[in-house]
């Protein structure tokens, strides 16, 4: 993923996207906004989101069934989600949240400090789990003797096979 993925930030109150990105401002990071469930699945979809800040109640779609959608899409499923509730402790909820794989789940009002703490610390994961998945497959590339991952990829060798030991050796247990 490149470095350039944004934080997607979906509320369906104005004043809450408002103080989500002020707190969110001093990080840096390349902010976007979505006001329902559905405008936020086709940001995911269109892909360079690199974390999603999500509300759980919405009208029309919740934010569980945004992420419901998302876990199974192998694009979507490992972008980390930060659920957001207005409506305090609701272990029903918590368990639904986790089930689906949620990085957390953050009663409002949110602590600026702590958020940007949580914020950056899965982001920045986030984009360095994608780049180890790149690498991986351009040195499986390289290995497979391809220089284009486009080319179809030479047979590999399976490393779990041991070599094999002194050929005389064998040879001579051949012949007993």
């Amino acid at each position: 993923m490149p470095s350039d993925a944004r934080i997607l930030i979906v509320d369906d109150h104005q004043d809450t996207l408002y103080a989500l990105e002020s707190a969110l401002a001093p990080l840096g990071y390349r902010l976007s906004r979505a006001t329902t469930g559905d405008e936020a699945l086709k940001q995911v979809l269109r892909g360079q989101v690199g974390l999603l800040l999500l509300d759980v109640r919405m009208p029309g779609v919740s934010g569980l069934e945004v992420v419901r959608y998302m876990r199974r899409l192998e694009q979507t499923q490992h972008i980390p989600v930060i659920l957001l509730t207005g409506f305090g402790p609701d272990q029903e909820l918590t368990s639904a949240a986790f089930g689906l794989g949620v990085a957390d789940l953050v009663t409002q009002p949110v602590d600026p400090g702590v958020l940007r703490t949580k914020v950056r610390h899965l982001y920045d994961t986030h984009l360095r789990h994608r780049a180890l998945e790149t690498e991986v497959r351009e040195l499986r590339a390289l290995l497979d003797g391809r220089d284009d991952p486009g080319r179809p990829a030479a047979p590999r060798v399976d490393a779990r096979v041991p070599p094999q030991r002194d050929t005389a050796a064998r040879r001579a247990q051949d012949r007993t």
